[in-house]
């Protein structure tokens, strides 16, 4: 799998962008602030709907213009798949597979794969705990569409329950349509952690083997999985639904004084530990970045393990950050058809041979010389 063309119009600082990409490995080069990360930012939106910055649409849009034209070309073996898009400053998005429509955000899932190293990474581990559930979600998303969906669900509830909750609870319509938000938020809460603990028994092992790998290997690393409405350890197996729903419940009269939902996978929390430490509070800054790296090295490997196919590699200047021996190591252990990733200038990481490269100035794209 791999993108073989990348169209922009109004896409970030770029009028207009066209840039073709073969299977291996591409090095775009430039100065800072001239455009190379907004290219790995059109390839990752392609194929998740959003920006791996976590900025809202309207940010991609250039500045002056309403709307973005984004268009990829992606080979998957013998299939050749276009999607065209419309990014909106305001207003619905307007996107296309293969000519036809998009309804659902999870259909556009299916077009590709993504894993994306950026030096943003770190929040993943000094962050707190809303960054951590969002790459979760976004791993679980993209191998199993499905909990994608009860991702949706149960954001889609949540507002609504936090609506009723804020409004008061006024009348015996309200405490009955309270009582079906429960039963829904339980429901597909559930399934969201469930799926959650499944991933994490994969991708712990799979995080801990590339902390190894990246480092001297004589540290640890261990996660836990922190929900008060389930007890520890958390459980995939156990009746889920049925202990958020217990909880909520138990918790009617905190929730109606305070307005806002209080139990579920929206308050979650997992911590690493190095060495039997909490990351976030007691490993170094090298330490840390080390095991940011591990954590998209990790996702990518179960990623490969558990749908066949590597997902394509956005690396955004992550090799101005680490050391040799880091480098070396991220290198070595790398594995996918294609590989795109930028870099200050022609500093290509000693050990990376590029299939092709192309430079970016001022949001102008051309072939290296």
């Amino acid at each position: 799998m791999f993108v073989a063309g990348l169209w922009l119009t109004d896409f970030r600082c770029y009028r207009a962008a066209e840039l073709r990409l073969p299977a291996g490995v591409t090095v775009i080069a430039g100065a800072n602030a001239q455009g190379k990360t907004s290219l790995l930012e059109a390839i990752g939106w392609a194929a998740t709907g959003r920006s791996f910055r976590g900025v809202p649409d309207a940010a991609l849009v250039r500045s002056g213009t309403e709307v973005a034209v984004l268009r990829a070309e992606v080979v998957d073996g013998p299939r050749v798949q276009l999607l065209e898009a419309e990014i909106h400053a305001r207003g619905r998005n307007r996107v296309l597979l293969n000519r036809q429509p998009v309804q659902r955000s999870r259909d556009q899932l299916q077009l590709m794969r993504v894993t994306v190293f950026s030096p943003d990474d770190l929040e993943l581990v000094k962050g707190g705990p809303a960054g951590r559930r969002e790459y979760l979600d976004e791993l679980l998303g993209a191998i199993s569409p499905r909990y994608d969906a009860a991702r949706s669900d149960y954001e889609r509830v949540l507002r609504q329950r936090n609506a009723l909750l804020r409004g008061g609870l006024r009348g015996d319509d309200a405490v009955t349509t309270l009582e079906v938000f429960d039963a829904q938020l339980s429901a597909a809460g559930a399934e969201l952690a469930r799926g959650r603990l499944r991933l994490l028994e994969r991708l712990v092992p799979a995080v801990a083997h590339a902390y190894g790998q990246l480092s001297d290997g004589t540290a640890a690393v261990t996660a836990d999985y922190e929900a008060d409405w389930i007890g520890a350890p958390a459980d995939p197996d156990a009746p889920l639904a049925d202990a958020l729903l217990a909880t909520l419940r138990s918790r009617r009269v905190a929730e109606l004084d305070r307005r806002v939902t209080l139990a579920g996978p929206h308050r979650d929390e997992w911590r690493w530990h190095i060495g039997g430490l909490d990351s976030r509070t007691h490993a170094s800054q090298g330490e840390q970045r080390t095991l940011a790296l591990a954590l998209r090295l990790g996702s990518h490997r179960v990623s490969v393990e558990l749908t066949g196919t590597a997902p394509v590699l956005l690396l955004d200047d992550v090799f101005s950050e680490l050391d040799e021996h880091r480098s070396a190591a991220l290198i070595a252990h790398l594995d996918a058809a294609q590989t795109v990733l930028t870099c200050v200038n022609q500093a290509v990481p000693t050990g990376i041979t590029a299939d092709h490269e192309v430079r970016v100035e001022a949001g102008r794209v051309e072939a290296a010389a």
